[in-house]
């Protein structure tokens, strides 16, 4: 079976996959460009990973998005992981958003009647509120454990384009 790291059923991991660990380690990296990005460049900046790079968002040259891209990949070889997570990633908004979600709705919903469910109301709200406060460090997890790898392997930086006004593609192999 390869390499993959196998559980206790001799199965491989799904997160070992080859095409989800290229995008973990895409999204690692990308987080890491960012990252490398906003110490010299303000304003609105994002990305999107997949197994053959990401791309990025945001008023960069393309020697700047190389720049930071070839730092970040030293960067994360010589082991500062840390860089792999992100604020402003969207397993944090989804994290967020689902976990807060889910417990506001929870209150409410055994409620039968329109006045249980207005009286219920500052329970669902409360809810919500511990949803909002534990997905912060859940949203930080997700990204250590699942969403990207730090582990950049033999990941190489294969070329940047700049696809149009505000948007470079990284291709990585």
């Amino acid at each position: 079976m390869g390499s993959f790291v196998v559980n206790a059923y001799n199965e491989p991991m799904i997160l070992d996959l080859p095409f989800i660990l290229e995008t973990r380690r895409n999204h690692a990296l990308e987080h890491a460009t960012l990252h490398m990005l906003a110490r010299t460049h303000k304003g609105n900046m994002a990305g999107h990973s997949n197994p053959t790079g990401f791309f990025l968002l945001g008023d960069f040259s393309t020697p700047d998005v190389w720049a930071a891209a070839t730092e970040a990949l030293e960067r994360l070889r010589g082991g500062e992981s840390g860089l792999a997570i992100h604020a402003g990633c969207g397993t944090n908004l989804v994290t967020t958003l689902l976990l807060s979600a889910t417990l506001g709705w929870s209150a409410l919903r055994g409620a039968k009647s329109t006045l249980t469910k207005i009286l219920l109301i500052p329970f669902a709200v409360t809810f919500a509120v511990i949803g909002v406060l534990l997905s912060r460090p859940l949203g930080t997890l997700l990204q250590q454990r699942i969403t990207t790898e730090a582990d950049m392997g033999h990941m190489q930086i294969v070329d940047i384009i700049p696809v149009r006004k505000g948007v470079h593609r990284v291709i990585t192999q």
